[in-house]
This record gives C-alpha cells, sequence and structure tokens, in this order.
C-alpha cells in the first residue's frame, strides 16, 4: 500500500493534470490505490442483481397520515414503502458493498461484476420516469448519490480498474449524467419554506455526478443549491426547516449536514472555498450538532419538544464526521465520537468514509 506521502505526490500530480486539463476532481482519499489482502482473497462471487426499475416513482411516505411536521412514522406505510423499493436500495447496497470490497482487495472480478449490473440498469434507462412523487423524486436522488459516489471511487483509482469495461462505463456515465439532470429539474425552484435536507441530498447528488461526468454545469448547480442552504443556518447554527421537525428536529440536523459536508470537500478539491460563506455556516451547523451528542437540550428549547435520539444508535449517523474532520476544525467532542464509533460507513455518502478521509 502506498504511504500517506506517495499518495499526496500523486495526488498533486494527477490534481495538475486535471487543472490543466480543466477536469474536475474529487478529493484525495479518491486517488489511493486498493489494500493488499493480508491472505489470499476467497473465490469472488458475483451477486444477482435486482432487475431494473423501469416503473413510475410513486411510492408511499413512511410519514403518511402525519401532521405538518411529518415526525411520526406510520408502520403500514413504511412497510409498503420498503417494500416498492426493494430494488432500488438493494442496487445501492450492492454497488456500495463491491467498489468496497474492491478498495480491499483489489480484485478486478468486483469491477466487472458491479459493471454489468449497472450496465444494465443504464441500458434500461431504469430510475428516469417523469410520473413522480416527492417519496419517487427522493429515491431517485438517493440512488444517485449512491451511485455516483461509488463510482468515483473506481474512475479515479490509480490501477485504473474500470479500463477493461470502456464500453460499459460510456453507457453507464451518459445515464448517471441523465439522472443528474432528471434530479436538478425535481428540486429546482422550491420557495425556501420547503428547502430543507431534501434539497441538500439532491445536491450532494448532483455534486457527486459532475465529478464523474466532468460536467461543470453540474459542478454550479450544486454549489448554487449549497449557498442556499449555507443561507439557512442561522446564528445559532440552527435550520429552521429542520426544527419544523418537532422531536426529530435534531435526527433531521445531523441528516441535513451529511450532504453539505460532501458538497464542502468536493468543492474545495476544485478550488472553491465555500466553509467560509454566510459567516462560517456550515461550522456552526457543525458544531451545534456535535454539541448535541452529548446534551440536546438547545434542540429541545428551540423545538419546543424532547427529542427523539434513538438516530444516534445508528453508527452510520457519525459517519459525516470523518469528512468534516478532514475538511475543518474537528473538536475534541467530534474526534472523541470518531475515535468511538470508527470505521465509518455511508452507503449514500461513498461507502467506507474512514478509508476516504481519515489518515491520508
Amino acid at each position: 500500500m502506498l504511504s500517506t506521502l506517495r499518495i499526496f505526490i500523486l495526488f498533486v500530480i494527477i490534481l495538475s493534470t486535471a487543472q490543466a486539463a480543466d477536469v474536475l476532481v474529487p478529493p484525495p482519499g479518491y486517488f489511493k490505490p486498493p489494500g493488499t489482502p493480508s491472505k489470499p482473497p476467497s473465490h469472488f462471487v458475483c451477486p444477482q442483481f435486482p432487475a431494473p426499475f423501469t416503473g413510475a416513482l410513486l411510492f408511499s411516505s413512511k410519514y403518511e397520515g402525519a401532521d405538518s411536521a411529518r415526525a411520526t412514522l406510520n408502520a403500514e406505510a413504511e412497510e409498503k414503502f420498503h417494500q416498492q423499493t426493494t430494488a432500488i436500495t438493494r442496487l445501492e447496497k450492492q454497488v456500495s458493498q463491491l467498489v468496497m470490497g474492491y478498495q480491499r482487495d483489489g480484485d478486478p472480478a468486483r469491477v466487472a461484476c458491479l459493471a454489468d449490473g449497472l450496465s444494465a440498469w443504464a441500458r434500461a434507462d431504469a430510475l428516469t420516469s417523469t410520473e413522480t412523487n416527492h417519496t419517487g423524486k427522493s429515491m431517485r436522488k438517493w440512488a444517485l448519490a449512491s451511485l455516483s459516489s461509488a463510482w468515483l471511487q473506481l474512475q479515479f483509482s490509480p490501477l485504473h480498474p474500470l479500463d477493461p469495461v470502456k464500453s460499459q462505463t460510456v453507457d453507464i456515465e451518459h445515464w448517471l449524467g441523465k439522472l443528474a439532470d432528471l434530479t436538478v429539474s425535481d428540486w429546482a425552484n422550491l420557495p425556501l419554506a420547503r428547502t430543507n435536507n431534501h434539497s441538500y441530498w439532491a445536491a450532494w447528488a448532483i455534486m457527486a455526478t459532475a465529478v464523474a461526468t466532468n460536467r461543470q454545469d453540474l459542478f454550479q448547480h450544486a454549489l448554487t443549491m449549497y449557498r442556499t442552504a449555507a443561507g439557512q443556518v442561522d446564528n445559532d447554527g440552527f435550520l429552521a426547516n429542520e426544527l419544523r421537525r418537532k422531536q426529530r428536529a435534531f435526527s433531521y440536523h445531523n441528516y441535513a449536514i451529511q450532504p453539505l459536508v460532501m458538497i464542502a470537500l468536493f468543492a474545495r478539491s476544485n478550488h472553491v472555498d465555500v466553509v467560509a460563506e454566510n459567516h462560517y455556516a456550515l461550522r456552526r451547523l457543525a458544531e451545534r450538532i456535535v454539541t448535541g451528542f452529548d446534551n440536546a437540550a438547545a434542540f429541545n428549547i428551540r423545538a419546543g419538544i424532547e427529542q427523539d435520539r434513538a438516530f444516534l444508535r445508528q453508527k452510520s449517523s457519525y459517519a459525516w464526521l470523518e469528512g468534516w474532520c478532514a475538511l475543518d476544525r474537528c473538536t475534541e467532542a467530534a474526534k472523541a465520537q470518531l475515535q468511538q464509533q470508527r470505521p465509518l460507513y455511508s452507503t449514500r455518502l461513498g461507502g467506507d468514509l474512514t478509508a476516504l478521509f481519515a489518515n491520508r
């Protein structure tokens, strides 16, 4: 495995070449070569991919029947939602697992498997229906975030693992770009009162795809969406539209920051530093959330209700801290959480966040 210094030198060389060619690039961790297994890898068996989802993106909401705060789960509707979206979430997880597996052992069979599975969805024009509802649009941008953020790790690997599957790569990247265009349309022109975590996740999906397809128009659109989000952070580090989620306000603040950190990381890698915008809005939001991990009293007061902290039992809730501590100042409280929770994974942020951002 390359040393940290050699990885940095490799990143500088690739970045200099990319600058000359005006190529969008991801953060340095995406340029890491795959690991070498400590023992001979077991025989890899390519999993069966779900059939491409080509139907209407009309799905049940797990908050069906709830009041305007949309904070009370409807168990029956949630089960229906999971049944309706199984193929999509299976695809997300399989792609993420295949990329993480490749990053661990460098087995090209995993890449060939992934290319076969994704190209089938691309050729079928899956997930491109314009017959949608809010939940359907949400599924499209979440899937795009998962797929593009995983794909990037193969695109920018110094071993060029996609070279043997070039014909499939063309189809896949064209499809990802089409999904990004639809995502732009899905979340465009919303009033500020309805611009919340969903728009931020859409922006992250668009940003990841911008780099995967080297499209400046998508990159600029994601930045515009990020700046809208930064403008929504108040002086105390709260987001008004997430405070409306009543007992889930803290949870949704934590959920909202995840894509924003990733966008900021990708922006910085392409010479746009957005962290300082709106008087360091992202830092205020991050430090407000980190403080809440140990004491959510401030969220209780601002939301006017005791917060549901069950989300903190999920390790993925802390995954954004890896990116944050690579991006900006990392408080002792944030460092403590990282040490306690590592390794950290999030399918929709790119898989193994600890491998991508820690100890570079």
